[in-house]
């Protein structure tokens, strides 16, 4: 690592815990629109089912949703939408030992974010952990106009910190979005395995494969 002068994160899985804080939204979600079941998990187990760890469009999960679930009286998708829009960010929870790890990459490093999603709930999110002054540069998919894998997003983010991509290393559980979209921008990689198996077709591989966040201080 002695080439690397920066260190860039992915946001949800790597930073952000996306599952504990989707779990959490997904009760609420329950008990404010189901009140009249008394067992709400099964409503529950299929609305994280249907979300896809996030992978899942926006409109179309609140469109299966409204379709598929007992309401009382059934709301339109949008509403539910603007619910996700209100109330979503306030669930965000932070990967455990994260908060740590950024603070002692940033006293070797300069570090980044770079995650797709809307910016209101991405930049949501980063306020909500209390980490955004932490970081150097951030960039969302929805103000870059490009989406990881696309190496862009990527370049975008290697020259708003003022590096070359070999002065890069990138973190993120994706092994399509993060690993190798970084890789064919030129940046050295780690991967974190969370809930995304790795797919056998990827050509670039890791620098590194870690479990837990934390595993990145005997690294760097």
């Amino acid at each position: 690592m002695n080439n690397i002068k920066a260190v860039i994160f992915d946001l949800d899985n790597t930073i952000l815990d996306r599952t504990i804080t989707f779990n959490k939204f997904a009760m609420t979600f329950a008990a404010k629109y189901f009140p009249h079941l008394n067992d709400r998990e099964n409503i529950i187990r299929r609305i994280i089912e249907l979300d896809e760890d996030g992978y899942k469009n926006r409109n179309k999960l609140f469109e299966e949703l409204v379709e598929e679930l007992p309401w009382n009286k059934k709301p339109k998708s949008f509403e539910l939408l603007k619910y996700f829009d209100d109330h979503f960010v306030s669930n965000a929870s932070i990967m455990e030992h994260a908060r740590e790890v950024i603070q002692i990459t940033r006293e070797k490093y300069k570090i980044g974010i770079i995650t797709n999603g809307r910016s209101k709930i991405q930049y949501g999110k980063i306020e909500q952990l209390g980490i955004r002054n932490l970081f150097d540069f951030i960039i969302v998919s929805e103000e870059a106009g490009f989406q990881k894998p696309n190496v862009r997003i990527f370049e975008l983010a290697i020259e708003g910190l003022g590096m070359r991509p070999e002065e890069c290393l990138y973190i993120g559980d994706h092994p399509i979005n993060d690993i190798e979209g970084a890789g064919m921008a030129g940046m050295e990689t780690i991967w974190i395995e969370v809930n995304h198996p790795w797919k056998t077709e990827i050509t670039i591989k890791p620098k590194h494969k870690i479990k837990r966040l934390s595993d990145l201080v005997g690294i760097l």
